[in-house]
């Protein structure tokens, strides 16, 4: 059965779009027919995909607006071996011309219909806005994962993020929920992420992911190159990290 993953939290820089293409390549790497949608303008997905969005003439952008199907815009990456969905800078402008349109805030979902039979799982990486594009990605998905650095900030946007959530169950999506907590960029010789660790732990018990995602050189290096950790270093320590929370998704997926 699909399953369709939102990659969300308004706070930037939390590892939503490492979080995205790494775990695509995951699932993918273990025989998971995997669709990824960029939903941010930054495009940093479709480049970290090794796909370059400034010679992109169809996005995601013209599907939201009606003016293209998904699947005639949908590329094949590789070594990542899933879908991409891909977007650019155009993308900013369709929150305004969205706008005016009828049933706005499930475009997404809609089109996604259309493909989604073709896939075991997509995954929204949506950008770092509780924004109407992030709005079209969680009407779109079962459920959210929600990537999250182990600082004091953190815990106050993880309230604003789970408080959408319940309006957009409430108003568009009543079957939404929260998947998993995912702690990224965590290094544990660091008091601070080890109590917040504590404290989600404490307070959202087994949504928050066994697996941690570690603070990584390849993690970090592997978009410069446009592939994946996993075709960047397959052993580094992050690679492993993302498999292993492949594996932790699929296991309570049977």
């Amino acid at each position: 059965m699909i399953r369709i993953f939102a990659i969300a939290n308004q706070k930037g820089g939390v590892g939503k779009t490492t979080t995205s293409i790494n775990l695509a390549s995951s699932l993918a790497s273990i025989d998971k027919r995997v669709l990824l949608v960029d939903l941010d303008p930054q495009g940093n997905t479709t480049m970290g995909s090794g796909v370059d969005k400034r010679l992109l003439d169809r996005t995601v952008y013209q599907v939201l607006l009606g003016e293209q199907m998904a699947a005639e815009i949908r590329l094949s990456t590789k070594p990542g071996k899933y879908d991409l969905l891909p977007a650019n800078q155009e993308l900013a402008g369709a929150e305004v011309e969205m706008v005016a349109l009828e049933q706005r805030e499930s475009r997404l979902k809609k089109a996604l219909q259309v493909i989604q039979a073709d896939y075991d799982f997509i995954l929204i990486d949506c950008p770092p806005a509780l924004n109407l594009l992030t709005l079209n990605g969680l009407c779109a998905a079962h459920a959210v994962i929600i990537p999250m650095q182990c600082e004091y900030y953190a815990l106050e946007g993880l309230s604003d993020l789970v408080n959408t959530i319940k309006r957009v169950r409430t108003g568009f999506n009543p079957g939404i929920r929260i998947e998993g907590l995912l702690r990224t960029m965590f290094d544990p010789r660091n008091l601070l992420a080890q109590q917040v660790s504590d404290q989600l732990k404490q307070h959202f018990g087994d949504k928050v992911y066994r697996t941690v995602i570690p603070r990584n050189i390849r993690l970090a290096e592997a978009p410069g190159f446009g592939l994946p950790v996993l075709y960047h270093d397959r052993q580094s320590r992050g690679a492993q990290a993302y498999l292993e929370l492949a594996n932790e998704i699929l296991a309570t997926a049977n």
